[in-house]
């Protein structure tokens, strides 16, 4: 009787289309039939075996999904801008960030907020999405870069992370966003009873904070890049604003004598320096040069 040959068993449910799969088995035809063979024959099944697996993964493509480099967005294509605008919705303090952008040449989307810009960040994560899949159909561009203020970093987060984003973000860039919570908004839940939902999911230990930064904060498919400064009194502690795996810039690390407030962010000249840093064709890295 012809030896029998380890056989590879993929669990039922398992993908080998560059998906995560959950477990691989293998297993011996007839038992231990390996140790039955004498050494030379032993090593031969042994090559024929790993053979096969290797045939079987590089057909089926079978990879973690997560380990995937090709995964990532080409970097060196910038396209549209998507801007997104803090808790409340307020596009005023944008202004100065926008003109920059569009004096560079980008393509710029806001992107308004839905109910007055204090509901569910999941359903904002949604329409930055929306907004994303418009700007690519009109532009043809292959991807995006993603700019978020304050609230609109996590909201950046939450489309990159469930909403589809890893496989069209470019770049995200994040100014003064409370991606660990702000005391300020436990301080109104604590003050005034309750706040809007918005408020309550931006608070220290929020559910829905807590299940965004756990295991990855800066998942696979965008570069990560935060700004913050030392001045900030809305996203208390400022360091809330920096993420693991992310090129963190502290304004005032740039620029010593900077006293930017929250709100000072999207026109400060730090930021508006960085923004050809970060977002451009180039790897992302702190200005060189600012006007302090």
């Amino acid at each position: 009787m012809a030896p029998s040959f380890p056989i590879l068993v993929l669990p039922r449910g398992s993908n080998v289309t560059g998906r995560p799969v959950a477990a691989l088995q293998y297993g011996v035809h007839d038992g231990h039939v390996l140790d039955t063979l004498s050494p030379p024959r032993r090593r031969l099944a042994l090559v024929a075996f790993a053979a096969v697996v290797v045939a079987v993964l590089v057909v089926g493509g079978l990879v973690v999904h997560a380990s995937r480099v090709d995964d990532a967005v080409a970097q060196d294509q910038p396209g549209p801008v998507l801007v997104v605008p803090g808790y409340g919705g307020s596009l005023t303090s944008l202004a100065p960030l926008t003109a920059e952008l569009e004096r560079e040449g980008r393509d710029v989307v806001v992107v308004r907020a839905t109910g007055g810009g204090t509901g569910d960040l999941r359903v904002q994560a949604n329409r930055l999405g929306d907004a994303a899949k418009q700007a690519l159909e009109r532009t043809g561009a292959s991807s995006v870069d993603v700019i978020g203020y304050s609230a609109g970093g996590v909201i950046a987060r939450l489309w990159v992370r469930d909403g589809g984003g890893a496989g069209l973000a470019r770049r995200v860039l994040t100014l003064g966003s409370p991606h660990h919570g702000t005391d300020l908004a436990a301080l109104a839940t604590e003050v005034a009873g309750s706040c809007p939902l918005a408020c309550q999911q931006l608070g220290p230990d929020s559910d829905l904070l807590r299940a965004l930064n756990a295991g990855n904060e800066t998942p696979a498919g965008p570069i990560w890049i935060t700004v913050r400064s030392n001045d900030d009194q809305v996203v208390t502690p400022t360091g809330s604003a920096m993420l693991d795996g992310a090129l963190n810039l502290l304004i005032q690390d740039i620029c010593s004598s900077e006293k930017t407030p929250h709100s000072g962010l999207p026109g400060d000249p730090v930021v508006l320096a960085v923004l050809p840093a970060v977002l451009g064709s180039g790897a992302p890295r702190a200005p060189r040069e600012v006007n302090c």
